[in-house]
């Protein structure tokens, strides 16, 4: 078997590739290592599939996944854990924010007897005010409102055992969530600080619409509070809803003074209509993903492997 398997999910990084290859061999060669670099193509609209099949054919340790179109990044990566054939698994992205040279240190630390050791990020240059901001926000309140232990601050930067892999492969949820499923599986786990560069070159992939949509993932995979809260809610508008009526009824029948409007009628009604909607659009996201899972479509469609 293959000692290590580097993940790279690729979308539109034709610029970047070429350095991260010279600084993934930088670091890894001297450690001894079997090693296979397995490139995940997700659609991109550059030359990035061709740039990678040239450095396939120069180098046997380069494989390539190309799917037949964008099927999102955490399915990227989830294609090469499937694929790969290492003992571990580093995790990392072509756009040199997270430092290939801290791969030694993870694998060294994974060594001393872990089998998951995160880059935990103490800054994130490059990156805007807005971005910086709701990261934070969205990794404490998930924390919070979930029953596993997610680490707070990091990515998708990781090295991680077989055995991390392998369960990984059995879980088919449609809707993947990597930086909530490894530490669901729980094993040993420690991480490895460092400051988060700014991109090399080009622009994200992920958008404020891609964000949220993984936002959104993360927290109906693993957590059910979504749901109380809407019942919960339900509950006290209910409640709200029964005093008002008493009050009313109080007004109109014994102290006889009925207030003639539209005013509290409109807040009440436009009130308890927003909380129904909000609960059934609640309702409804857990529902579009049971629905997913039932159709049991695969998550990726592979065009071209060399794998």
């Amino acid at each position: 078997m293959i000692d290590l398997s580097v993940i790279i999910p690729i979308y539109n990084e034709e610029k970047n590739i070429p350095v991260l290859m010279q600084r993934l061999q930088q670091v890894i060669n001297p450690m001894n290592l079997s090693v296979e670099y397995v490139f995940i193509n997700d659609g991109s609209g550059d030359n990035s599939i061709v740039l990678i099949k040239q450095l396939s054919l120069t180098n046997e340790a380069i494989k390539f996944i190309d799917f037949s179109r964008n099927f999102g990044h955490q399915i990227a990566v989830t294609a090469g854990l499937d694929k790969c054939r290492g003992n571990a698994a580093v995790i990392i992205d072509a756009d040199l924010q997270d430092p290939p040279e801290l791969i030694a240190e993870l694998y060294a630390k994974m060594k001393t007897g872990y089998e998951v050791v995160y880059a935990k990020r103490l800054t994130r240059s490059g990156e805007s005010f807005f971005k910086k901001f709701t990261a934070r926000i969205f990794y404490r309140l998930i924390a919070r409102i979930t029953t596993i232990d997610i680490p707070l601050d990091t990515g998708d930067f990781r090295i991680i055992h077989r055995k991390v892999i392998d369960v990984l492969k059995q879980m088919p949820e449609q809707q993947k969530y990597l930086r909530g499923q490894i530490p669901w599986i729980g094993f040993r786990t420690s991480y490895v600080e460092y400051n988060r560069d700014p991109r090399l070159e080009g622009e994200t992939g992920y958008s404020l619409k891609k964000m949220l949509h993984l936002a959104i993932d993360g927290i109906t995979s693993f957590s059910n509070f979504p749901l109380r809260f809407a019942t919960v809610t339900g509950f006290v508008v209910s409640a709200v809803g029964f005093l008002w009526i008493l009050a009313a009824l109080y007004s109109h029948f014994i102290s006889k003074n009925t207030v003639q409007g539209w005013t509290s009628m409109l807040i009440a009604v436009l009130f308890m209509g927003g909380i129904q909607l909000l609960s059934i659009g609640i309702i409804g996201e857990y529902i579009s993903r049971m629905r997913a899972n039932i159709c049991n479509r695969p998550l990726y469609v592979i065009g071209e492997t060399n794998l």
